[in-house]
């Protein structure tokens, strides 16, 4: 959605500054999330529940992104948007650090960093190529929702395989 917010406001009928004021919304509230989100929730609940938290965030506002067509409401999913996005990238080292042995952690967080690059470089891609067929965001934006509950299924089956990890320790 970053890379297309600025477009898909303007879509709705906004002035494309609105949705630049859109998208600096998104990005301060990523911030926040990133600066202060991760280290208390990491730190608190760990680093697969802080990721779990943040992807679950990010399903939902993704979902109502592609719904919601007024501009204050459009302002409120991007920020709410925002702090599910802004916690998911900085959880990775978190969560490498805490599982891995310390001799693994830099080769292992560069490579988990380089694939979410990827991903989010061919999820952008995806979501301009699906707005060329349908001449809307809302598709794509609800296949990136489908993407985000597959990744909500991988992170709560290594949430449920690391707490038996923990339990046989």
């Amino acid at each position: 959605p970053l890379a297309h917010i600025v477009s898909h406001v303007s879509d709705l009928g906004f002035d494309p500054s609105r949705g630049a004021e859109v998208l600096s919304l998104m990005l301060a509230f990523s911030a926040i999330a990133s600066f202060f989100g991760v280290g208390f929730l990491g730190g608190r609940y760990g680093g697969l529940r802080a990721l779990f938290t943040f992807s679950t965030g990010q399903a939902i506002l993704l979902a109502t992104l592609a719904f919601v067509d007024s501009l204050p409401g459009v302002y409120i999913a991007a920020a709410l948007f925002g702090l599910g996005y802004g916690g998911i990238l900085p959880c990775y080292p978190v969560i490498v650090r805490e599982l891995l042995p310390r001799s693994e952690v830099g080769r292992r967080t560069g490579l988990i960093l380089l694939c979410a690059g990827i991903g989010m470089a061919l999820g952008s891609w995806l979501g301009g190529y699906i707005f060329d067929l349908t001449g809307s965001y809302g598709l794509a934006f609800l296949i990136g929702v489908a993407f985000n509950l597959g990744n909500l299924a991988i992170i709560f089956r290594l949430i449920l395989r690391t707490r038996g990890l923990q339990l046989n320790s």
